[in-house]
């Protein structure tokens, strides 16, 4: 299944008053930079022309609109007979990493600007109309070729564009794909910043093509061998190896035998000095030794432990 890179809650439901979900979210919003339509301006904006939505979705026609308010994921824009919703994922000078009230004033920021921009999704029975600026970076036309040359399985190449706490898009040549967090490694991530940066130049697994939707979901893990598919031949219980610390946390600390393997050191295996506690004991990219406690394989679990006599 192709993984949404955006909130569904987020996207107005354009054929139900969509300016109704527009002051519904600014009432609950503290200070925000949006303007709110007039009642006379709800009684005469025309129907979403949907004929015409479909017509350009169709053809990957770029269009030009104006950005008319915000909620918390994203831009909502309009034109001639058009309204929609562009995700912050989808927005080219996005910065991807930060919090809500610095992500609102971004957001605010847009209002009055033209977008150039590609419609990525158009349901008119489910009343969703989905813009992206980025995928308007590629000319007009050039999004279906790329979809029918793309086929589940293939080896491509790209450059990460954007890298989110859910995963990090990449540009395979006019069209992006989302490698989700869970694609990235066979280890664990804590934010896909750790693995891939906006700038790197990847190579990627085809897992899935969505054209109806512009949805290509990648793999980055899959280029190599699931290292837990052999572990329990490799590290034998009780067995002592070195590792790498990647994380302190409350109740311990992460340590990564190798590329994709990690297990836990739990508090009571770490021998501490009196009233310390691992984040003073321990360092991120410490090297330590470790015993094997226990091998998981079903729930890609490792316990190690720190008192290598037992």
């Amino acid at each position: 299944m192709v993984r949404d890179d955006f909130s569904e809650s987020d996207i107005p439901n354009f054929d139900d008053g969509w300016w109704a979900s527009v002051l519904a979210e600014e009432e609950t919003r503290a200070g925000t930079a949006a303007p709110k339509p007039n009642k006379a301006e709800e009684r005469v904006k025309p129907p979403l022309n949907w004929e015409r939505a479909m017509v350009l979705f169709r053809q990957d026609d770029i269009v030009s609109l104006k950005v008319t308010g915000y909620n918390r994921g994203g831009l909502l824009v309009e034109g001639e007979e058009l309204y929609g919703f562009v995700p912050c994922s989808h927005l080219v000078e996005m910065p991807s990493q930060e919090g809500e009230e610095s992500r609102d004033s971004s957001l605010a920021a847009y209002i009055g600007d033209c977008l150039r921009l590609k419609i990525i999704e158009c349901v008119p029975a489910e009343g969703r109309m989905v813009f992206s600026e980025r995928a308007a970076r590629a000319e007009a036309g050039k999004r279906p070729a790329l979809f029918s040359a793309l086929q589940p399985g293939q080896h491509v190449t790209g450059e990460v564009t954007n890298v989110t706490e859910f995963g990090a898009f990449v540009d395979l040549g006019g069209v992006e794909g989302l490698i989700h967090i869970s694609e990235l490694s066979w280890g664990r991530v804590a934010h896909p910043n750790q693995i891939v940066q906006v700038g790197d130049h990847v190579e990627v697994l085809v897992l899935e093509v969505a054209p109806e939707r512009c949805r290509i979901a990648l793999s980055l893990k899959r280029l190599s061998a699931n290292p837990w598919e052999t572990v329990a031949t490799r590290y034998a219980v009780n067995s002592i190896t070195t590792a790498v610390i990647t994380a302190i946390v409350p109740y311990g600390a992460f340590a990564r035998l190798e590329e994709g393997l990690e297990g836990l050191i739990h508090t009571s295996e770490i021998p501490l000095p009196a009233n310390a506690t691992a984040k003073e004991a321990l360092s991120s990219g410490q090297k330590v030794e470790v015993r094997i406690l226990q091998v998981d394989v079903a729930r890609q679990r490792l316990g190690l432990s720190m008192r290598l006599n037992g």
